[in-house]
């Protein structure tokens, strides 16, 4: 259960964060000292208690534009060398390879790359991961017997999953697993898995209501990532209590593990500072406050652990996918064709 200090201390955040905030209406805060401009399209709530302690640590000042990871990363396409934005944060990587693939990150320095493994960020050094989440399965555990489970993440396009699989398709988390499927099986496999799933499954408007209707014995199973679940379960356990969660593990694309990514703009006037906050949110402090956040995700630097019960990152087995070559519009493509979107 979540106590009531932990609530306590998100929702001061909050308070403090709602000062610190560029909102998409316009630009809310002072201009005394140092600042910085991050399009966020990260959990706003987990920014909340970041930005108030890098400012508190430095005396910068975070001002904070959230949206979602491809509206965020579009509009950072258009903006170009005039962007405002001094840092991008994302949920899912392909927005990232997005941005990079327009040449509009600087690079960012070895020592800030090295605060996490290698595999979490781009061979190029323009970008870096900071925090990631794993792909899951969570079933109905009164429909779904545990050995009845599939072995990959694929064989939910199978016929005999018709009516019994569910997910969230138009959402950048969903769209991050079909671009690592993409990667590792190829656009024609792809195309076929897309096309299998959607015959054979129920869309629903995000994952929590995936997890909602799994757990109501709406439908029996769903695609989703780990943390919904555990959250849930910290919370009262509503909508978690009649399921549970199957990891694929083998590299099978349902084991893929999606990384939150960090970088900071070449067109940034404040670049010095700019990295010092993706340093600060990769090193040990920024990384403890978020094990110990609402968020349920798994820091990336080895010397922080999430623990909270979670199943470990060291355990995942997830898939070889090089974070720089998820390509998001490819895949808003094959959804397009499928109908997905």
């Amino acid at each position: 259960m979540i106590t009531v200090a932990r609530r306590s201390r998100v929702a001061v955040a909050l308070a403090l964060a709602a000062a610190l905030t560029v909102s998409s209406c316009g630009v809310i805060g002072v201009d005394d000292g140092p600042s910085i401009t991050v399009y966020n399209a990260q959990h706003e709530e987990l920014l909340a208690e970041l930005a108030p302690a890098f400012t508190e640590k430095t005396g910068i000042e975070v001002k904070l534009r959230s949206g979602s990871d491809l509206e965020l990363a579009n509009q950072l396409v258009q903006e170009g060398s005039a962007s405002p934005a001094d840092v991008f944060l994302t949920e899912n990587s392909p927005a990232m390879s997005l941005v990079e693939s327009k040449g509009l990150f600087s690079p960012l320095k070895p020592a800030t790359l090295a605060l996490v493994p290698q595999q979490y960020s781009p061979e190029s050094g323009n970008w870096m991961g900071f925090v990631a989440r794993s792909t899951v399965l969570v079933y109905n555990t009164d429909r779904v017997a545990e050995e009845d489970l599939p072995a990959s993440l694929l064989d939910l396009a199978d016929p005999k999953w018709r009516g019994r699989v569910s997910f969230s398709p138009t959402g950048a988390d969903f769209q991050a697993i079909v671009s690592a499927v993409l990667e590792q099986k190829g656009a024609a496999v792809t195309r076929d898995w897309l096309e299998g799933i959607k015959s054979n499954g129920t869309v629903y408007q995000g994952n929590n209501v995936v997890l909602k209707e799994v757990n109501a014995g709406t439908v029996d199973v769903g695609v989703i990532y780990h943390y919904y679940w555990y959250r849930d379960q910290e919370e009262s356990g509503e909508n978690s209590s009649n399921s549970a969660l199957h990891y694929f593990g083998n590299q099978d694309p349902g084991a893929y593990v999606s990384v939150s990514g960090a970088g900071v703009l070449k067109s940034s006037k404040n670049r010095s500072d700019a990295e010092a906050f993706v340093a600060f949110l990769s090193d040990t402090t920024g990384q403890q406050l978020i094990a110990d956040s609402y968020a349920l995700e798994y820091p990336l630097n080895p010397a922080v652990d999430l623990g909270r019960d979670v199943k470990p990152l060291s355990e995942l087995e997830p898939p070889v996918v090089p974070a720089s070559k998820l390509n998001s519009q490819q895949v808003i493509s094959l959804m397009q064709d499928v109908g997905f979107l």
